[in-house]
């Protein structure tokens, strides 16, 4: 929450550099211990939690802004991001209006003014994921997608309608390259699998299928350690990946 005076810079500021009526939110999910996270923010002086999200430069276009917005918030550059929805609801910014009434005129709020958000997800990776907070923020953590808190405006509808649209996408999409390690065992990617889609998989017809799709290389040398046959390891071969990105994949989960 901004003092008085802060929230007159800012929304000078703003005015000049962004453009008006217009937001994007970020669903950023990372996959770690066969855990399904989602980064969130905390604002200075709230209780409540917020997706990481920001403004459009004037002469921006929408993709390079949400790659912006989440290069500051991870440290990471080219990110795979996926726009999946528009939210446009008139009251879904009153939260903020209500906030600050009667502190400032409307007219120095940059927040009391109806803004529609552009929703991406990005698949990243946990390990090489630096958590930054912005100017606004006081923290930016990792949570277990089952462990969300309450999430301020309509977050929590932004992160709802972002994991129908991944679990929707799996159907048809390769899902992986960007949350697993470079390498990984058969069972480690169904478990991503089983995390997204919320429900078990059957290992042989897991492994029959992702085989077919013929988008991951096998190493000749098993993971060593353990008391038990060592598995394979796999890493995704990243042209054929690509490749399925575009053209999609004939299956369904």
């Amino acid at each position: 929450m901004f003092t008085k005076q802060e929230l007159t810079d800012y929304t000078k500021e703003a005015r000049e550099k962004w453009l008006n009526h217009i937001s994007i939110d970020c669903v950023v999910f990372g996959f770690h211990e066969g855990q399904l996270k989602v980064l969130l923010l905390k604002m200075r002086n709230e209780a409540k939690w917020y997706l990481p999200g920001g403004f459009v430069l004037k002469q921006e276009q929408l993709d390079v802004a949400a790659n912006r917005i989440l290069k500051e918030r991870t440290s990471l550059d080219h990110i795979f991001l996926q726009q999946f929805h528009v939210f446009g609801d008139p009251a879904r910014s009153q939260p903020h209006t209500d906030m600050y009434n009667g502190m400032v005129e409307d007219k120095d709020n940059w927040f009391a003014t109806r803004f529609i958000t552009i929703g991406y997800y990005a698949l990243v990776d946990f390990h090489n994921t630096v958590p930054t907070p912005d100017a606004m923020s006081e923290a930016c953590v990792w949570c277990n997608l089952e462990e969300v808190p309450a999430l301020s405006l309509d977050h929590g509808q932004i992160l709802e309608n972002a994991l129908y649209t991944l679990r929707l996408q799996l159907n048809y999409l390769p899902i992986g390259y960007n949350l697993m390690p470079n390498e990984f065992t058969m069972p480690e990617l169904q478990k991503l699998y089983e995390t997204i889609l919320g429900k078990k998989l059957d290992r042989r017809n897991f492994q029959r299928k992702i085989l077919a799709f013929d988008i991951l290389n096998r190493s000749e040398h098993p993971r060593k350690g353990g008391a038990h046959k060592a598995p394979y390891l796999y890493s995704f071969n990243l042209e054929k990946y690509e490749q399925a990105l575009k053209d999609g994949l004939a299956s369904g989960w």
